[in-house]
């Protein structure tokens, strides 16, 4: 398949340079077109090309003629038009660099005949016209080798790096979605790369546009996947590609008929829907006189919180359970009767019974409310104020007493019942 390929572009390429001649080592023609590239399908990018201590450039594997390591295509175009070889799969070499040093030795050694596939274009024109151009590939057994060799390397230096930043001691900054410290510090969004003014404004953007993860469009990161190392010859986006194939090969289902529909935010305490925030609060406030916005404000919560009342209220509800006077009922229709008749909806349970670990986990797996809760400057502004209270320490010169007023007896003896 690669010789087939560059046999096609190589007669293209004889078509539009003129039937520009030269062998192994000639020198050709400097101001050849540019549209060799296209043809021929160069890379866009190296993508994994390591760089030695030292050299900061790569060598053409014929002449002396060296090309910065970020600059890969244009040693390929030269390497092409000066000295007519093209190599095979460019773009699946794990360490272009080490690739070129390589065989820049083995042809010092040998004729590139005994390495290389020779393809002659215009081969209809008499002899003095036709051309021959060299096309390196893994078919040879050497150069697969050398390939396998270089990823299996690659690899291992990718392994090393990732343990490396895992035992990194010199790192430091926040978690941007909780109050976490660690070493190190970036206001960066992983997805489209933007920067924020601070870590708040950078949560709220990753949230909201969903940008948290890699962008996969970026091949700077692709050295770094351990997938791509994973079949050799195979880039991850290939490999990902069949498992889709395989998948939908067992699929015995037709998804020909399916529609996406919108996701919508459901009611805390019905089954309305709606497909904005902004209407779901109104009916809520309609219908149930609960103000969610109102509670925030008053109540000054931030994200979590807002995420921990409103998962508690789900559960609540879910259970039949009214959290203004505890009772159970048999049926959600009862529940929402008597909260309502009695008002009940808007008697919220003190702070401690809803701010529990527990109410972190989402009650309803795909419930769309959560993803649009947000928090804002002055809200954590006033948390600050209020959680502010300073903390008086016990005095300890009456240690016998200390230990019989302690609060923590009340605590063991309160666990001791409930056990």
């Amino acid at each position: 398949m690669a010789a087939a390929k560059a046999l096609g572009a190589a007669a293209r390429l004889e078509e539009d340079c003129g039937g520009t001649r030269g062998g192994v080592g000639s020198g050709g023609n400097a101001d050849s077109k540019d549209c060799i590239l296209e043809p021929l399908s160069l890379p866009e990018s190296p993508g994994g090309t390591t760089i030695l201590k030292g050299s900061p450039s790569v060598p053409c594997i014929f002449c002396e003629e060296h090309f910065p390591v970020a600059e890969q295509d244009k040693l390929l175009k030269h390497m092409i038009i000066e000295h007519k070889i093209v190599i095979a799969d460019v773009k699946l070499v794990a360490d272009f660099q080490r690739y070129v040093l390589y065989w820049r030795k083995r042809f010092t050694e040998q004729p590139i005949t005994d390495f290389c596939t020779v393809i002659r274009i215009n081969s209809t024109a008499p002899p003095e016209e036709q051309d021959n151009y060299f096309l390196l590939c893994d078919v040879l057994p050497e150069d697969r080798i050398l390939r396998e060799e270089l990823q299996k390397q690659k690899l291992k230096e990718i392994l090393e790096q990732q343990q490396q930043e895992r035992s990194d001691t010199s790192f430091h900054g926040s978690c941007m979605f909780c109050s976490e410290e660690f070493l190190g510090n970036s206001l960066q969004c992983l997805y489209c790369e933007k920067t924020f003014r601070d870590k708040n404004t950078l949560k709220d953007h990753m949230r909201k546009k969903q940008h948290r993860r890699i962008n996969p469009k970026n091949k700077e990161y692709d050295r770094f996947y351990v997938i791509n190392y994973l079949e050799f010859g195979k880039s991850w986006e290939e490999v990902q590609l069949e498992d889709d194939r395989e998948f939908l090969d067992h699929q015995e289902d037709d998804w020909s008929d399916w529609e996406e529909h919108p996701v919508s935010a459901v009611c805390l305490f019905c089954e309305k829907q709606a497909e904005t925030v902004e209407k779901l609060y109104v009916h809520m406030e309609d219908a149930h006189k609960f103000d969610l916005l109102k509670i925030k404000s008053e109540l000054g919560l931030n994200f979590y919180q807002q995420v921990k009342l409103v998962n508690f209220i789900r559960r609540q509800v879910h259970q039949c359970r009214c959290y203004g006077c505890h009772v159970k009922f048999k049926s959600k229709a009862d529940l929402r009767s008597h909260m309502e008749e009695a008002k009940h909806i808007s008697l919220l349970p003190e702070k401690k019974i809803w701010d529990q670990l527990q109410y972190y986990f989402p009650t309803y797996e795909n419930d769309a409310l959560l993803c649009t809760l947000s928090d804002s400057e002055s809200d954590l502004a006033s948390q600050e104020q209020n959680e502010n209270v300073p903390i008086i320490g016990e005095d300890t010169s009456k240690l016998q007493a200390l230990k019989q007023s302690s609060v923590l007896n009340q605590l063991l003896l309160q666990d001791c019942l409930e056990s």
